[in-house]
């Protein structure tokens, strides 16, 4: 049995009984919206790998597995969560040390553990052991966090994100960092302490510049004048621009995207699907996918709200506000407003990691509302 499954027993004689103790529990907004998304990625996913059934039959495998994942993780109650947490984060932690002494290399990036039968990316975890892990150290403690509270949750954020980008693999340490600040601002920390991180924030910069690749540096240099190199760096995100204004208003249909299947577009099924699914289905496909996101992201908010103690409601709204950073970060990116920095569009582009990753994601947060405890007689 979970811990925490069974009936508490407050100190007035009332019994206090988790929603979920006797049934399969399943958020059924959350699912819904999940579903409807990933349906979405497949029918852009065929389109935008010029009508493969193979990779389309792969994509389904890994969202029947991603589905698998978000059942399993729904059962599981918070009480349970908790205990594994630090558990859980020494294990991301320990696997990322090892990928550095034994992991394998991929287009030049020391990113996946080779376990033979099949490949694992531990980065991906740390996306979800990082705000588990904060919201795992402040449960016991008053908020806001005290200062050296703070610098412990800073250490929790700093140390994997600094190990990911080191392999180097800066947009899942963004997106990993960005997980844990979202996480710890939900704490609440007072104005003075987050104008000293930004400045010193702003002092590091040229640190950071120096300790990144040339080819990130390319990128940044790329963002600000794509133009400059049409033809080289500059080159994904001006293709990415054509194919989203070519698809104006309502785009030019399913299957008649000129950028991906001319093959001009690179990374299509990938990184840059959401420039695919703006030319085909134009402003109003997008704008019809970011409202699904948006409900997927009030949701989580909501369960946060709901949230009855301080690990559930900084863990539900940590990974909500998370969820919202990728998408934000990935079309902000296709659009050209912001760097290139290899982050998917969730739930949509190409891959089985990230997919599971998000959807046991949601799969705690279903966990979390289904088994809140209501008073009862």
């Amino acid at each position: 049995m979970f811990p925490g499954s069974r009936d508490i027993e407050s100190s007035s004689g009332i019994s206090l009984k988790p929603l979920g103790s006797s049934r399969l529990v399943i958020d059924p907004s959350l699912l819904l919206l999940t579903v409807v998304i990933c349906c979405i990625g497949l029918v852009v996913l065929y389109s935008a790998t010029n009508e493969s059934n193979t990779l389309l039959v792969r994509q389904s495998v890994r969202f029947a597995v991603a589905f698998a994942a978000f059942l399993v993780a729904s059962q599981v109650p918070p009480d349970a969560l908790r205990l594994w947490t630090p558990w859980i984060f020494c294990l991301a932690l320990g696997l990322l040390l090892l990928l550095m002494a034994m992991g394998s290399a991929s287009q030049g990036a020391n990113r996946w553990l080779d376990f033979g039968v099949f490949q694992f990316q531990p980065s991906e975890l740390m996306k979800l052991a990082v705000p588990m892990a904060v919201a795992w150290f402040m449960s016991e403690r008053r908020l806001p966090p005290t200062l050296g509270q703070l610098l412990v949750l800073l250490s929790i954020v700093l140390v994997p994100t600094l190990i990911i980008a080191d392999q180097p693999d800066l947009g899942t340490a963004v997106l990993v960092l960005a997980a844990g600040a979202l996480t710890i601002m939900l704490a609440g920390i007072g104005l003075r302490v987050l104008l000293g991180i930004v400045f010193a924030a702003a002092v590091s910069v040229p640190l950071l510049w120096n300790y990144m690749l040339p080819y990130q540096r390319s990128r940044v240099f790329t963002f600000f004048n794509p133009e400059s190199d049409p033809l080289g760096a500059g080159y994904n995100i001006i293709q990415s621009k054509i194919a989203l204004g070519s698809g104006g208003l309502f785009g030019k249909g399913w299957l008649n995207g000129t950028q991906a299947h001319l093959e001009f577009l690179p990374e299509r099924s990938t990184d840059f699907i959401f420039a695919v699914m703006g030319e085909e289905f134009g402003l109003l496909g997008l704008l019809l996918l970011l409202i699904l996101y948006l409900a997927l992201v009030a949701r989580g908010l909501y369960i946060s709200y709901q949230a009855q103690d301080t690990f559930t409601r900084l863990l539900a709204g940590g990974l909500s506000l998370t969820f919202f950073f990728y998408v934000f970060v990935n079309a902000g990116m296709v659009c050209g407003l912001l760097p290139v920095v290899g982050v998917p569009l969730p739930l949509v582009s190409a891959g089985g990691t990230s997919m599971v990753t998000l959807m046991v994601g949601f799969g705690m947060l279903a966990a979390i509302n289904g088994h809140r405890k209501l008073l009862a007689p």
